[in-house]
């Protein structure tokens, strides 16, 4: 299945940019969004160069305005991929031992307010465009975590602000299928991205983002409602969320906190 009208938030660098190249090719129309323009450019250019036709917009997920213009102007989508994401924790220069106000009002307004002013217009165009012959009129994926089955301490905005979205995706997937549309929520585990490079812990299972990339794909095409990998983190992930929260925490203790970005 070739995708020939798709939008990505967070194109510019990780997970982001290695989805816009495996979805790159001949007789596809990419809009590529992001903060930086610069390597906005520099994406769409490998884009290009393997046949496709790349739009780049700089704009943040966190402006509505901008997000709804954007994405109500670009014409047809057949994939909307919702991926624009930070991070953070506890483990900055500084000492700290909580998120301070800033940094927790930050992730939130990216990663779920983010997703909603981007997956919220979609849906809105979608509804209009007319049904292929299985009934279906586009696909929206959300790039969550694993993270979102687990209270980790050591970043709790960024777990409960992917336990959110995952949740909202989830819930709302059933509806959204009978207005024609289908829903995903994308949960990996480690990934080799910027976002990932501060952490001065432990990560099991971590792969690529091009690997990555190619899992959620096939996901996506497989119309999942989920897809969390590698599998065995995300039961591991599942599995610790029902420890005593005093056990939990007692296990956290024992690695250092995620750095802040």
């Amino acid at each position: 299945m070739t995708f020939t009208h798709v939008l990505v938030t967070g194109a510019s660098s990780g997970i982001g940019r290695a989805l816009a190249l495996a979805l790159a090719g001949a007789g596809v129309t990419l809009h590529l969004g992001g903060r930086d323009e610069a390597r906005l450019q520099a994406i769409a250019a490998e884009c290009r160069a393997r046949g496709a036709t790349a739009v780049t917009r700089a704009v943040s997920v966190t402006d509505a305005a901008a997000m709804s213009d954007w994405i109500e102007g670009v014409g047809p989508l057949d994939l909307v991929i919702a991926n624009a994401g930070i991070s953070g924790g506890i483990g900055g220069e500084g000492g700290g031992t909580v998120e301070n106000e800033a940094q927790t009002r930050a992730i939130f307004a990216t990663n779920v307010d983010g997703v909603l002013n981007t997956v919220l217009p979609a849906m809105a165009v979608m509804a209009l465009q007319s049904a292929d012959a299985r009934g279906l009129r586009g696909r929206i994926a959300v790039v969550a975590s694993v993270a979102a089955f687990l209270p980790g301490p050591g970043a709790p905005a960024y777990c409960a602000s992917k336990a959110a979205v995952d949740s909202w995706v989830v819930g709302t997937a059933p509806s959204a299928r009978r207005r024609g549309i289908h829903m995903t929520s994308l949960c990996p585990g480690f990934i080799e991205t910027p976002m990932t490079a501060t952490n001065n812990f432990p990560m099991p299972g971590i792969m690529s983002a091009d690997r990555a990339a190619t899992i959620m794909l096939r996901a996506i095409r497989l119309d999942m409602t989920r897809c969390a990998f590698p599998g065995w983190i995300a039961a591991g992930a599942r599995l610790a969320a029902l420890l005593p929260a005093g056990w939990r925490e007692a296990l956290a203790a024992r690695f250092p906190a995620k750095g802040t970005m």
